[in-house]
């Protein structure tokens, strides 16, 4: 069996108190990434990469960012912010501190089409494939995170990420003791804002060492963060993260299990969106100084309307505003990998997993206490002429049919109740790999990859106070009944969605190691049972919900057109081959190229849809081919690859707030090609260089059809969502116990329409950040942060959903404004 020994070197000068040994982290399992690795791990670590950028040898467009970069980002950061310096990569940020989301693409795909992981379990969500990013584990508790540009590893637990995969690798505990601290104050500095709006943020983790003859050893860490809203004078971000990894040795060979278990919970409103628009936005990119913060919304006191007996009471808009609702989730996993050598040449990796979601997405509706003008109860949209505030207009309602809303003693009234669109998951998952070495220079794998989601959405209905805020963020926990004791609700569903997948690859090295081949398949079979229990209205998926079975057959009969309840499984499965190639012409330069077979499975919204249509939505297929060169030395990582990536039934998905759902339109035969490169280059160890950009073009091949023979001008246009080019760099100095650091990105042109007839203007982005070290106080491992973000205050859109023709929503989020950080870091 060939076994190589890998040990970690020394990091450099300017990562103080930032260095720990870290599992390589290049591939989303444990099994995929000592396959890759060409060895298996014996003892001992390695650190490669060049100022916190490495570039794993792979056949596949790989990049990787390590804690060296990461720490120099602002403490509590999103990952996926930090990510934004891997070239094809373009995530931008709702707020400084990375507590509210942002939206994220990966050469041209939107994050719905990414695979994100954590310790190789996945994070996207089970529904929609959503990331949220104000979810990700503390920063400062990664060693790396590995960006995968066009393919994933045939072992990956997905169903939709035909854009490549993120993977997020915790660090292994510490062999000795230890202490670490960070404490954390910063604060907008924009112009035009005259508030202060303060973030706080504390981190502790505490390394156990070796705590048995056997090797034992873990970490425990906690953090808590709060601040104001960047774009609004109201409410703000309340957020903790637990976090805790157990590791255990199993003899001197490389085996062992960990056991790694997160919680977050975040409170927060929504950061506020202050521009809507309605068609043309080229002045967007003109703004004059303080414009970003010309409408806020400024959380003025009101009271809801106060019930009077014997009145039919109506409502006002208190509570109403986006900027009040919260976004509340509580999120937890718990994940185990492990390494077993079953025989000499025979090891086997099994990774099980859980994961827990609890969230909403806030938002208020109006409630009738009595029946709808068709004479039932439950959750309607539609237009109810008895409203004297709103008679012709389209609107939520929830009717209870004899509940008294407001306590004034009749039912009569129209009262504005809280009514989050509610979503609870519960998934397992396991990844199990077989790996045989059949001599030194040949090796197989089988892998079996399950993962089993149930996912409940619901809408039940909640009180507000007077003051308007909500007695309970989850209107689940106690929800409004009707007079027969059943909760109405605005929609009604749960699915579950489980995969079961087999693959197999072969690793083969040829001429004295220069030449590496990779073959390999997965065969996924993805199946989504789908039970609606409310009537489908559209193909869309929307509903209405009438309370109990007799009212929904009564509401059938009205309205004959629209889908009845019930369940359906629908299923998906494609043999999905990938081929790879490395070949070293010295042992700096290498070449190396892959093609593979993606397979992305539409979500729960647009299936949904089938119960009105009974048109099950196919499947996105695409072929990716990369090719590219590298350069790698003591002092440099340097990679160009240039790719192409050809789609059948291109699934195109944006967010719809009025909804609270996706929105999927096919764009059918697309085609995209592109250039990524990057250079990391320490010239004398004082002094770091890192470079980087991309260029994209996609190319619609067909008009896409809009219904009645009609057709949008979609052939030959760009697919909207993606910037066409983005470049950038970090430079970085060390004199004596100061670093500093400056960072800048330029974000080219994106179309928010298929038909290219919405653009927004390109941005640049420039970040400083400054480090002094204290250990000149004794304090070797410690160290105080100065961050600026956004230095210039670069006012830009930074994400706006999309559509065919016209966004999907009238709504766009503006760019992070500029901020101020300091942290305290003691380790010890």
């Amino acid at each position: 069996m060939k076994f190589q020994s890998i040990l970690n070197t020394a990091t450099s000068a300017l990562a103080v108190g930032t260095a720990f040994l870290a599992i390589p982290a290049f591939a989303q399992s444990t099994a995929s990434t000592e396959f890759e690795e060409g060895a298996i791990v014996v003892s001992g670590l390695r650190e490669t990469a060049v100022g916190g950028i490495d570039i794993p040898e792979t056949p596949k467009a790989k990049v990787a960012i390590t804690q060296e970069l990461i720490a120099r980002q602002q403490a509590g950061q999103t990952i996926n912010q930090t990510l934004n310096l891997v070239p094809g990569v373009s995530f931008t940020n709702n707020d400084p501190w990375g507590s509210l989301g942002g939206s994220f693409t990966v050469r041209g795909f939107g994050a719905d089409r990414v695979s994100q992981t954590i310790d190789g379990i996945p994070l996207n969500d089970s529904g929609n494939y959503a990331m949220y990013t104000n979810q990700m584990v503390d920063p400062e508790l990664i060693s790396a995170a590995t960006v995968s540009l066009g393919s994933t590893d045939v072992d990956s637990p997905t169903a939709s990420a035909a854009g490549g995969t993120i993977n997020i690798s915790t660090k292994t505990p510490d062999d000795d003791f230890g202490v670490m601290t960070s404490m954390s104050m910063g604060d907008v500095i924009a112009r035009g804002n005259d508030d202060s709006r303060l973030m706080y943020r504390a981190f502790v983790k505490i390394e156990t060492g070796e705590i048995t003859n056997f090797g034992t050893k873990a970490w425990i860490s906690a953090s808590t963060t709060e601040n104001k809203s960047t774009f609004s004078n109201y409410g703000g971000v309340n957020k903790q993260q637990y976090n805790a990894k157990i590791y255990q040795p199993i003899g001197d060979n490389g085996d062992f299990i960990s056991v790694a278990g997160h919680y977050n919970e975040n409170r927060n409103n929504f950061n506020g969106s202050p521009f809507g628009f309605y068609g043309d936005l080229s002045d967007y990119g003109v703004q004059e100084p303080g414009d970003r913060f010309y409408d806020l919304y400024d959380g003025t006191p009101c009271t809801t309307v106060e019930g009077t007996f014997g009145v039919q009471d109506s409502y006002n808009s208190c509570g109403t505003p986006f900027e009040r609702r919260y976004n509340p989730s509580n999120t937890g996993n718990i994940r185990v990998q492990s390494r077993f050598t079953l025989a000499d040449d025979l090891i086997l990796n099994v990774e099980p997993s859980y994961q827990y979601v609890k969230a909403n997405g806030g938002g208020t509706s109006v409630g009738y206490e009595g029946l709808s003008p068709d004479g039932l109860t439950g959750g309607f949209y539609m237009t109810d002429p008895n409203n004297p505030a709103r008679p012709t207009r389209s609107t939520q309602y929830y009717y209870f049919g004899g509940t008294d809303l407001n306590g004034d003693g009749d039912t009569l009234d129209y009262v504005t109740i809280l009514s989050p669109s509610q979503t609870q998951t519960r998934r397992f998952g396991v990844i199990a790999n077989l790996t045989w070495d059949i001599s030194d220079n040949n090796r197989v794998r089988v892998a079996y990859t399950f993962d089993r989601a149930r996912h409940r959405q619901t809408g039940t209905a909640g009180f507000l106070k007077p003051n308007a805020e909500p007695y309970d963020v989850f209107p689940i926990n106690d929800p409004i009944l009707d007079a027969d004791g059943i909760a109405p609700q605005k929609r009604n569903r749960k699915s579950i969605a489980m995969l079961n997948q087999i693959s197999g690859e072969y690793r083969g090295s040829f001429m004295d190691d220069s030449l590496i081949v990779q073959l390999g398949a997965r065969m996924p079979f993805f199946e989504r049972e789908l039970n609606q229990y409310c009537v489908t209205t559209d193909t869309d998926g929307n509903v209405n919900c009438p309370n109990g079975g007799a009212a929904i057959a009564q509401y059938l009969d009205l309205y004959p057109d629209n889908g009845a309840p019930g369940s359906k499984t629908i299923k998906y499965d494609k043999l999905l081959p990938n081929l790879g190639v490395t070949y070293k012409f010295t042992p700096e330069v290498s070449v190396f190229g892959s093609y593979a077979k993606n397979l992305s499975v539409p979500g729960t919204d647009a299936l949904y849809g089938t119960f009105y249509s009974n048109n099950p939505p196919v499947a996105e297929t695409s072929d990716a081919v990369d090719l590219g060169l590298r350069f790698q030395s003591g002092n440099i990582q340097a990679q160009v690859s240039g790719w192409y990536n050809g789609y059948n039934n291109r699934l195109a998905s944006a967010y719809n707030a009025d909804c609270d759902c996706t929105i999927t339109r096919n764009l059918g035969k697309v085609e995209t090609y592109g250039i990524d490169g990057n250079v990391s280059w320490r010239p004398i160890p004082e002094v770091l260089v890192y470079v980087f950009g991309s260029y994209l073009k996609s190319e619609i091949q067909d008009d896409v059809e809009i219904g009645d023979g009609e057709f949008a001008a979609t052939a030959g246009k760009r697919q909207s969502g993606a910037p066409k080019y983005s470049f950038g760099g970090r430079i970085e100095g060390s004199l004596g116990p100061v670093d500093l650091g400056v960072q800048a990105k330029r974000t080219g042109t994106r179309y928010l329409t298929d038909t290219n007839s919405i653009s927004l203007p390109g941005y640049t982005v420039v970040d400083l950040d400054a480090r002094i070290s204290l250990a000149g106080l004794n304090l070797d491992k410690s160290y105080f942060q100065l961050n600026l973000n956004n230095l210039f205050d670069e006012v830009y859109i930074g994400s706006a959903s999309t559509g065919l023709t016209s966004p999907s929503n009238n709504y766009v989020n503006i760019g992070s404004p500029r901020s101020i950080m300091g942290s305290f870091i003691m380790q010890f």
